[in-house]
């Protein structure tokens, strides 16, 4: 297969006249936005002009790497960038394209490997602590929910307004019935 033809599986986009682009798989028109989302999902696109079926793909592509470069946070140095065109028409272009392909790949198998890693520790050895986070916050909230009933003995039943779903009975919903909040002074003046 040659280096510039899409995968076999990329999702369609039609390039119409007027600039537009049009997602033939989700049938709708995109932005160049909406193809970098698209491609940082590791979803692959082959962009193609409507009238003549010429592939655009690589136009497109470093479109959205300009305007990223541009508007973003830069990745492409000046230094490299200028590395970049100085290998141009130069014998070993080739064997650049080549090696930048073969780095990124491995730059992006490490990512996977480490969130990978991450995510095996996270159900692992770090499972116990999310629990016991978890039970530690229920701890907490009894606590509360007992200081504020010794406080006044009101509050520590769950007002209707903290249970969803649920109203206190003969509760109405203005607030002239309700409990003075905890630690408002209750003796008449």
């Amino acid at each position: 297969m040659p280096p510039d033809s899409p995968p076999p599986q990329a999702r369609v986009i039609r390039k119409y006249a007027n600039r537009r682009l049009y997602d033939a798989t989700a049938s709708r028109h995109v932005t160049l936005e909406d193809l970098r989302r698209l491609i940082a999902a590791g979803e692959r696109v082959q962009v193609v002009d409507d009238r003549t079926g010429e592939d655009l793909t690589r136009a497109v592509l470093l479109q959205i790497i300009s305007e990223q470069e541009q508007f973003g946070s830069p990745v492409l140095t000046v230094q490299l960038l200028e590395g970049i065109i100085r290998f141009y028409g130069n014998p070993v272009q080739d064997m650049l394209s080549r090696y930048l392909e073969q780095s990124l790949g491995t730059v992006m198998q490490q990512q996977r490997t480490v969130q990978a890693q991450m995510a095996q520790a996270m159900e692992g050895p770090l499972a116990p602590l999310a629990e016991l986070t978890r039970q530690n916050m229920e701890m907490w909230s009894r606590m509360q929910a007992s200081m504020l009933s010794a406080l006044n003995p009101q509050a520590g039943k769950p007002a209707a307004s903290e249970v969803p779903g649920q109203k206190e009975p003969g509760a109405n919903d203005d607030s002239a019935g309700a409990p003075p909040p905890p630690g408002a002074d209750q003796s008449p003046k």
